[in-house]
């Protein structure tokens, strides 16, 4: 696959790092010039290219045209809608994804511009900590469909809510499935009459507002 970066940042150069060690093609677009000196240090040469990432023939040079996803991650929300429109409108790029800087301008990312997939750092890390602080012992183990859903583990504290009522029973949403029960170090596979024990270690894969019910049902009863 080839990945199209424009924005030598940290994110930029971070991303063109990651995906060159999987063994994707890849090439940055970067005009600033104490940028690409560092990207020099980070990067092989022939991954970067000294362009302007708004300017359509900087972009062709480059290698726009054969691209299969644009990335566009400079530190201007304005630089970056231009830089998904041309990637769209002029080179046909199939897959736009964008950053966006400022939450506020998350309503702009949008089809006008031609933007696929657009991922706010701020509103991510902010949406990681509210989860972290609202599920108490739960663990996210790993994010899926860019963050919507995940894989969370919390063991059976004693008392809990739902200790003794079959999983059919227990009224979870159709956004949280239960996985796996892990029980005395054995893996054990749920089905609809299965019950939670205390000191059990529940695996399952929800939404945020599911993993939210999931919790309220495994907290220990009120005496």
């Amino acid at each position: 696959m080839f990945v199209f970066v424009a924005g030598g940042g940290r994110t930029g150069s971070r991303l063109a790092y990651l995906l060159q060690q999987q063994g994707h093609e890849v090439r940055v677009i970067e005009s600033r010039s104490d940028l690409l000196n560092r990207l020099h240090h980070e990067l092989p040469t022939e991954v970067i290219y000294q362009g302007d990432p708004c300017n359509p023939q900087d972009l062709e040079n480059a290698g726009l045209g054969r691209a299969n996803v644009l990335v566009a991650c400079l530190s201007d929300d304005a630089t970056n809608l231009v830089v998904c429109y041309l990637g769209h409108t002029l080179f046909h790029v199939p897959r736009i994804i964008a950053r966006v800087n400022n939450p506020q301008d998350a309503w702009l990312f949008n089809e006008k511009f031609h933007v696929d997939v657009a991922l706010s750092q701020a509103d991510i890390l902010a949406s990681l900590i509210q989860e972290e602080m609202s599920l108490g012992d739960m663990m996210t183990l790993l994010k899926l469909r860019r963050g919507r859903y995940s894989l969370v583990e919390e063991k059976v504290p004693a008392g809990a809510r739902a200790i003794g009522i079959p999983l059919k029973d227990l009224g979870l949403p159709e956004e949280c499935v239960i996985a796996a029960i892990i029980r005395k170090g054995k893996i054990c596979l749920p089905r609809g009459n299965s019950t939670f024990e205390a000191g059990d270690e529940i695996l399952a894969i929800t939404s945020p507002e599911a993993a939210a019910q999931l919790a309220a049902l495994l907290k220990p009863q009120e005496a």
